[in-house]
């Protein structure tokens, strides 16, 4: 499916998710990421879906949403792999204009050196890019980036976007313990964003099962510290480390919402626990997915995760 949701989102309130991207299309292979290792990274936009079935897929989920009376207050880009390797986003973007809905896009900024990337990206409300390091050697260790990619062309990108886009910019960067949690580390990359002034810096930590193991998140000392330095520079500066609840929206198919969610955001267990009990039907569900290989369990952090068990293409 290409839409998931609404789901309550940490900096978006209810968004109805758009997965432009199939699994595991990227340009990183991070080693916090949530969706699992890239096993094939590329960095040349392509098509993946033509923008009107995604249109007429989100006008579906939008319908019933607004049915079930379910609010709405982004649409937002946050796929399997990178957004911005849809040559189409542009196009979709344009397209979902007349539903009046505001349009977020999340991306690691690792095309955004790209003028066609900049341009495509132009339409969109609301823009997350991810700035986890502005060193070579621990960009390199935790975003593992295709080899064609350059970090000082990347950063450069960024700031372009910074002096022209006309939407909300916000960064991300999430800290893993005892790669770039350090004081040097964080007060060169709070250096680089005090010069971007975006709307927002938010400072994550991972919080869900991760693509590698010993992926952790720093202590909380280390996280209020990296927070503190930030602060001094970007007062616009805010945590993205709580858990965002289990407000999750039903389509009443809750086979089809498991699947749809868990692909792109791992659902810990009272969440699912909620869904189920929002839709009528018991834990045999989840045990019925797991036996089929479709679901699958992951312990991090103290607390039980469901994760969607993803095909790799075969060109992975």
């Amino acid at each position: 499916m290409i839409t998931f949701g609404p789901v309550p989102s940490r900096r978006l309130g209810r968004s109805l998710g758009i997965n432009n991207i199939p699994p595991k299309s990227c340009t990183y292979s991070c080693v916090y990421c949530q969706v699992g290792p890239t096993h094939h990274r590329e960095v040349e936009p392509r098509t993946f879906y033509i923008p009107e079935q995604i249109l007429s897929e989100i006008e579906a989920s939008v319908e019933v949403a607004t049915q079930a009376g379910q609010s709405i207050d982004y649409l937002t880009f946050v796929p399997d792999g990178e957004p911005t390797l849809d040559e189409n986003l542009g196009r979709t973007i344009e397209l979902l204009r007349p539903l009046g809905l505001k349009i977020a896009v999340i991306s690691n900024a690792s095309l955004i050196w790209r003028e066609d990337v900049r341009e495509r990206l132009a339409g969109a409300d609301w823009l997350s890019l991810k700035v986890d390091s502005t060193d070579e050697n621990l960009w390199r260790r935790i975003n593992q980036p295709h080899p064609s990619l350059q970090l000082q062309k990347i950063l450069k990108g960024i700031q372009l976007v910074a002096e022209t886009y006309q939407g909300e910019l916000t960064t991300e960067t999430m800290l893993v313990n005892g790669i770039n949690d350090g004081d040097v580390a964080i007060a060169e990359v709070s250096k680089y964003l005090e010069q971007l002034n975006p709307g927002k810096a938010y400072l994550a930590a991972p919080i869900r099962p991760a693509a590698e193991v010993g992926i952790h998140p720093p202590t909380e000392e280390k996280i209020n510290r990296a927070f503190q330095m930030l602060r001094k520079r970007v007062s616009q500066a805010e945590y993205l480390i709580g858990y965002e609840g289990n407000a999750f929206a039903s389509t009443g198919n809750v086979v089809d919402d498991l699947l749809s969610i868990t692909s792109v955001h791992p659902l810990r267990e009272e969440a699912v626990m909620a869904l189920l009990k929002k839709t009528g039907n018991d834990w045999s569900i989840v045990k019925a997915l797991i036996n089929e290989d479709r679901l699958k369990e992951a312990e991090y952090e103290g607390k039980r995760f469901y994760v969607r068990v993803l095909k790799q293409s075969k060109s992975d």
